[in-house]
Parts: structure tokens; C-alpha cells; sequence
């Protein structure tokens, strides 16, 4: 009896000591995670002052001989903060669009209301999701019909978005198409295509039946040295990019190719195809599926996230959205910091 209850005893005593002692019982559930590199920008105090009935605003800046500017933001996106400083805040280009623009401030998840036209009353988010924006800073321009004549989505260098700006202010867009303008007035000496260890050689590209990220670049390209060294070279978009086959094209040129689809191609008639006006611009493919397309500089949290969801095959079950919240969740209950601020590179 007294050895029985002595080995009862010994049981108790080791299993109170695997509670209290275990390593995987006793740690701490991870301290949750926080999201960094958001910047607070308010819109430059010139914006005007809208009451928010667009007809009326296109109709007093039609007089003026200007038009109108709708410059949808997000708090807190740091892809706003930097156009707005980069572009709208800093001179040449800050008396070029005072004079040539009345500029309002929409505010994607705001619940003002807006009276777009005479068939549209709806509040600042409303608006977001009726015009399908989903990457902040989303501008668009408006003729004095109220019509858009010029949509830019995402972040645009101050030197590329001048002659956007000029564009729509010499109303080119009656007889010229944007990328065609675009291709006569960019300089074509800013940039000198550069090898990387991360790209493939092919001109077949229907032949690759993974994962294929293609990156448009050319002469033109004031931020593929950024993205190159800030974003590809970044340790966590290097480990999603991995599973890709990554095949660099120049935009400018008419060599034979075979695109994704098995038909001949060259990477100016892709660029065109997929109405890529930014360099670098990237097509994200699976399985001979476009998947992401950017169009626009993405910092990296963005863009390896955007690589995850496709070579993941996530795009199959959700859509990127309720993918990108999904993973915003995991990433912070694992106590995981998400940086979502602008790469740094060398100058």
C-alpha cells in the first residue's frame, strides 16, 4: 500500500513539473506584433476647399481653365506621403499644378458626402469602392464634361508624373493616347539596364509553367535603381520571390518573343498589352495566368506579400484583398513587425 501510494506520489510530482517546467507549456503567448512605416500626410493647405458636388467643381474649373484634380488618399499610406512631398509639395512642380488644377483631397475610407453628378450621391468610401480603388494615392483627372480622362494608381516619381500632369493641362488626351505620349516625351538616358543574378534569359515564356514575375524596365526608369536595391535585394521579398522564374524585358524594344499565351510578342507590344506606363513595371504570373500586375513603385512588404499571394497559389481561393487582411492578422498575432515604409538605398 505504502509502496503504491508512493508511486502515485512520483506521478503527480512529474507531471506538475511538465505544467510549470515545460518550455512549450510555460512560454507566453507572443507579444503581438505592431504595423510600422505609416505616415499621417494631410493634403497640401492649398487643396481647395471643396463642397464636394463635382459637376460644380469641373464646371468653376473649366472657367478658370483648369480641371479637376481628385486625389484619393488613405491616412496613414506612405505612398501618398511621399508623391504628396516628392510631387505636390515641392517645386517645380507645386505652381505647375496650382496653376493648372483644382486638386481635392478624397479620403478612401471617409463618409463625407460627395454628389459626383446628377446620378451620384454616395459617401468618400462609396465612391472608392464604385471607381475600384485599390492602391492609395489613386489621382484622377477630370475633363470639363466631369468625364476622367487620365487615371494614375500608386506612386509615381516626380519626374514621370510632370508629364502626366502636362498631359491632361495641354488636354493632349482629344488626339494622343497617354502611352503614346509618354513614349516621345520621357528622356531615355536616365537609366542603363543593369544584369542581375535573379533573371533568367528566355524568350519563350510560355515554356515556364510556375510562377513567372516579368519586369518591364528602360531608358526612362528613375526608380529601377530603388528596386532594384531596395526591394529585390531585400532579404523577406527575396525569400518570396524564390519560387519564380524571373525574366527582365526591355519596354523600349521590339525583340521576337512568345508570350505567356504561346503567340509571338515583343516586351514593347506586352508593355502595351497590359497598359504598363511605369517602370518598372511587373506581370505576376501562375500557370500562365496573369495574377498581380504593378504598375506603380511597390516597397517591400507590399510587393513580396503581392509575390506570396500568387506563386501561393492564394489567388485560387480569395481574392487579394481578403488575402492581404488574412495575412496582416497572421503576420501580427505571431508577434511579427510589418514595415510597410519605403525601401533604403545608397544614394
Amino acid at each position: 500500500m505504502k509502496s503504491a501510494q508512493f508511486v502515485i506520489h512520483k506521478i503527480l510530482l512529474i507531471t506538475s513539473m511538465l505544467l510549470f517546467c515545460s518550455p512549450a507549456m510555460s512560454a507566453e503567448s507572443p507579444q503581438r506584433g505592431t504595423i510600422t512605416g505609416g505616415v499621417a500626410h494631410e493634403a497640401p493647405s492649398w487643396f481647395k476647399e471643396s463642397f464636394l458636388e463635382i459637376a460644380d467643381d469641373v464646371e468653376e474649373a473649366t472657367e478658370e481653365g483648369k480641371h479637376v484634380l481628385l486625389f484619393f488618399q488613405l491616412n496613414g499610406c506612405p505612398y501618398c506621403d511621399r508623391m504628396l512631398e516628392e510631387s505636390f509639395e515641392a517645386e517645380p512642380l507645386t505652381s505647375f499644378i496650382q496653376e493648372h488644377f483644382d486638386s481635392i483631397a478624397i479620403n478612401v475610407r471617409g463618409d463625407r458626402e460627395i454628389v459626383f453628378n446628377e446620378e451620384i450621391s454616395v459617401t468618400e468610401k462609396e465612391l472608392s469602392e464604385m471607381l475600384k480603388v485599390r492602391a492609395t494615392p489613386a489621382i484622377v483627372f477630370l475633363d470639363k464634361d466631369n468625364k476622367t480622362v487620365v487615371r494614375v494608381n500608386g506612386y509615381r516619381a516626380p519626374e514621370r508624373f510632370r508629364h502626366v500632369l502636362e498631359y491632361v493641362a495641354s488636354q493632349s488626351y482629344q488626339n494622343t493616347k497617354l502611352a503614346d505620349y509618354l513614349q516621345a516625351k520621357l528622356e531615355r538616358d536616365v537609366y542603363t539596364l543593369k544584369e542581375n543574378p535573379l533573371f533568367t534569359e528566355l524568350t519563350d515564356l510560355s515554356s515556364v509553367k510556375g510562377p513567372l514575375m516579368v519586369i518591364l524596365e528602360d531608358g526612362s526608369c528613375y526608380d529601377c535603381k530603388e528596386f532594384h536595391e531596395g526591394i529585390l535585394a531585400h532579404p523577406l521579398v527575396q525569400k518570396e520571390i524564390a519560387p519564380f522564374t524571373i525574366v527582365r524585358l526591355n519596354a523600349d524594344s521590339d525583340q521576337a518573343l512568345i508570350g505567356v499565351d504561346g503567340k509571338p510578342t515583343t516586351p514593347r507590344t506586352m508593355a502595351q498589352k497590359h497598359q504598363m506606363f511605369y517602370r518598372p513595371g511587373v506581370l505576376a504570373f501562375n500557370e500562365g495566368e496573369l495574377i498581380r500586375r504593378h504598375d506603380s513603385l511597390t516597397f517591400p512588404h507590399h510587393f513580396k506579400e503581392s509575390m506570396r499571394f500568387t506563386a501561393g497559389g492564394f489567388y485560387k481561393k480569395q481574392d487579394y484583398r481578403s488575402y492581404s487582411e488574412q495575412r496582416t492578422e497572421e503576420l501580427l498575432s505571431q508577434g511579427i513587425t510589418i514595415d510597410l515604409g519605403r525601401p533604403k538605398v545608397s544614394n
